[in-house]
């Protein structure tokens, strides 16, 4: 029969039996790291024989670092693996010892390292959070297919203090033991020489100094200098894709400038084509007019590198071209990396011509479309013998330009759709505005506050270890508020550019209020909530509104209340009908409220009342703004009230009802994904 000590925590007993240490947190990225340090510290040959312990939770994560304890292996008959099975990985004597222990085993939550020599010791004995386990089954529940490893945190202890070392090897031993009796005389021979247990002697352990190290520790410390220069290398490819971004955005803006500017289509083109074939370093890049069933176009727009034949003025062919005959039959762009190997250039004798008269060796074509319509072509050639090598959304910005091209010829030829084709312009235009917002206010703090932090762990190596638990916890607590902020603002673009597609549907009330209630206790899963309470009266008429976006609407709006009201307080949703023909929804709190001036505002994007208020409570400053965006989407009101400060505010929003219907059945809402990152 299994021992009853196998169900309780190795971290647990070794705490108990030692109560001067104090755990810490520590993420999974960490751990690893650090795990791979003590390895390569032994793998380094400093060490003579050394005990080396490892419990890796599951086979999988064993299955990452089976080499590496084939060589280790190699440096000691003393090496120990642990794990649960989950196909194959059964006790054996193979290279080491593998312990195949049962996966409802304490051991199965836990993470264990143990290095002892006769002159080293270092242990590294941690937990997993049960709220990050909880948290992490959720998110799978959401989408299975969304990798939660690296968010994985985890309680416990790293030391190089040999007394608390030899105690986890005891008790991990101890489990072995239980698993592989037959290992009974190999673990005496490692007791008695490393000094583990009670029982053993101490005499031939060197107690004079606990920390006692006479060997060189650079392999541990340059493993954990090479992981944070990895993180550093992250930082910097996160800050090249914002220039890469901002890069993108200065051409759109240039070309949007140009089609604002002038009716002339002969110089909105000429403008697009310049910054365009620039940006992306083509040697040529042309944009022609052409319709689906024109033979040839007139080459009159044209940017051409040094060296490279120039096509303006002359004709080009369209009527054989099948690279034009696909486009126009696929209506969307095509790329071809090499001219030389690609079958629609080797099977047509008119493209194989074209292609060795202008050399172009790499070849894009990207449709020019207005609703629907063929109004022109983009080409990107690319002459030199070295292929192209796109970067990731390049060909995203080329289908952004043409979208804007195509804008400008309608507009340039109907001079009388104008009113209609400068809103869209304006939507582009507050785009770049919030961009430019974000990547020069909202994002350079925490990016600030992220490089700091690095730099820090990098030039400080004797930092403190409580110390670098708060850099590393700034900086990811850093890194999750940008990529919310950037979710939010793209979500709110979205709205306001008028690209999101509304699917209104019959519903109940009452279940988007089970809905976005649902989503608010999994994302406060760890955190105590203010009482929330519902009053939907069961006669109320069905709603008509797109149900994903709804219930985003009342999470949002439910999120912010628990954010300004305290745990003691309470938050009321409460649903009934107007005098207009709609349901009004009402989120009220008891918490902090909003003065009276402030009402209207705080529906702005990027409001902070009170300075860092938001700041402090974690929100991106969108939240309220993309509600606006919602409601009225559906053609509804938003508005907010409060007695003032410390009086508590409600949010009211209507939604269009269906009336006069008892015999319809409301549709059915899908719970998804949330529709932004606040979620």
């Amino acid at each position: 029969m299994k021992l009853m000590s196998i169900a309780t925590s190795v971290l647990s007993e070794l705490l108990q039996a030692l109560p001067h240490l104090r755990p810490q947190i520590y993420f999974k990225a960490s751990l690893t790291a650090l795990s791979h340090a003590m390895e390569d510290q032994v793998l380094a040959a400093t060490l003579e024989q050394p005990l080396v312990i490892a419990s890796f939770q599951r086979e999988r994560f064993y299955r990452q670092e089976a080499h590496r304890y084939q060589r280790l292996a190699q440096r000691s008959n003393q090496i120990y693996v642990l794990s649960a099975p989950e196909t194959d990985f059964t006790n054996s004597s193979e290279y080491y010892e593998k312990i195949a222990f049962e996966p409802d085993d304490g051991l199965s939550q836990e993470w264990h390292l143990v290095v002892i020599a006769q002159n080293y010791a270092t242990c590294l004995v941690c937990r997993e959070s049960m709220g990050s386990l909880a948290k992490n089954q959720q998110l799978r529940d959401i989408s299975p297919n969304l990798d939660m490893d690296t968010a994985r945190r985890f309680e416990g202890i790293w030391t190089a203090e040999r007394g608390v070392s030899r105690k986890a090897a005891e008790l991990l031993l101890g489990r072995i033991l239980v698993y592989r009796p037959e290992l009974v005389d190999k673990i005496y021979q490692a007791r008695l020489r490393f000094g583990i247990g009670e029982n053993i002697s101490e005499t031939k352990v060197d107690q004079s100094n606990e920390y006692a190290c006479d060997i060189d520790t650079d392999p541990f410390v340059q493993r954990l200098v090479t992981y944070l220069q990895a993180s550093q290398y992250k930082l910097h490819k996160a800050y090249r894709s914002i220039a890469a971004q901002a890069r993108k955005e200065r051409l759109v803006n240039t070309i949007s400038t140009a089609i604002r500017r002038s009716l002339d289509p002969h110089e909105i083109l000429q403008v697009a084509t310049q910054e365009l074939g620039q940006n992306l370093e083509a040697s040529r890049c042309l944009i022609y007019r052409a319709q689906e069933t024109d033979a040839k176009a007139v080459i009159e727009h044209e940017f051409l590198s040094s060296g490279v034949l120039s096509l303006l003025g002359k004709t080009w062919p369209l009527e054989k071209n099948l690279l034009f005959r696909e486009v126009v039959l696929q209506s969307q762009g095509i790329y071809l990396s090499d001219t030389h190997t690609d079958v629609r250039i080797t099977s047509s004798k008119e493209l194989g011509e074209l292609v060795k008269k202008y050399g172009i060796r790499s070849w894009l074509m990207e449709p020019v479309f207005f609703q629907g319509r063929l109004l022109g072509i983009v080409e990107l050639h690319y002459c030199n013998e070295t292929l192209h090598d796109w970067q990731a959304g390049d060909f995203d910005l080329v289908e952004a330009i043409a979208t804007q091209v195509g804008a400008a010829l309608i507009q340039a030829e109907a001079y009388a759709n104008l009113e209609d084709l400068n809103k869209q312009l304006e939507a582009l235009d507050r785009t770049r505005s919030n961009l430019i917002a974000i990547t020069g206010h909202e994002l350079r703090t925490p990016l600030s506050t992220i490089q700091v932090c690095l730099e820090s762990l990098a030039s400080e190596p004797d930092m403190p270890l409580e110390l670098q638990q708060v850099m590393l916890s700034t900086a990811l607590s850093d890194s999750e508020r940008m990529r919310k902020l950037i979710q939010d603002f793209l979500t709110l673009s979205n709205l306001e550019s008028g690209r999101v597609e509304w699917h209104p549907e019959s519903l109940t009330l009452q279940e988007c209020v089970d809905l976005s209630l649902s989503r608010i206790r999994t994302r406060f899963a760890s955190e105590k909530l203010p009482k929330i309470v519902t009053q939907i009266p069961k006669n109320l008429p069905l709603i008509k509104a797109d149900g994903d976006w709804l219930v985003e609407v009342l999470a949002k709006l439910v999120d912010n209340a628990c954010k300004f009201t305290p745990t003691d307080g309470q938050i009321t949703i409460k649903g009934e009908r107007n005098r207009n023909k709609m349901v009004e929804v009402t989120v009220a709190d008891t918490g902090r409220g909003i003065e009276p001036h402030l009402l209207e505002i705080v529906f702005d994007r990027f409001y902070q009342e009170e300075g860092a208020l938001r700041r402090t409570t974690g929100g991106t400053g969108l939240g309220l703004a993309i509600c606006r965006q919602i409601v009225n989407g559906w053609g509804g009101e938003i508005w907010a009230k409060s007695n003032g400060k410390n009086q508590g505010s409600q949010f009211h929003f209507t939604i269009p009802m269906i009336d006069g219907t008892p015999q319809q059945k409301p549709s059915k809402v899908k719970s998804k994904k949330s529709l932004s990152s606040s979620e």
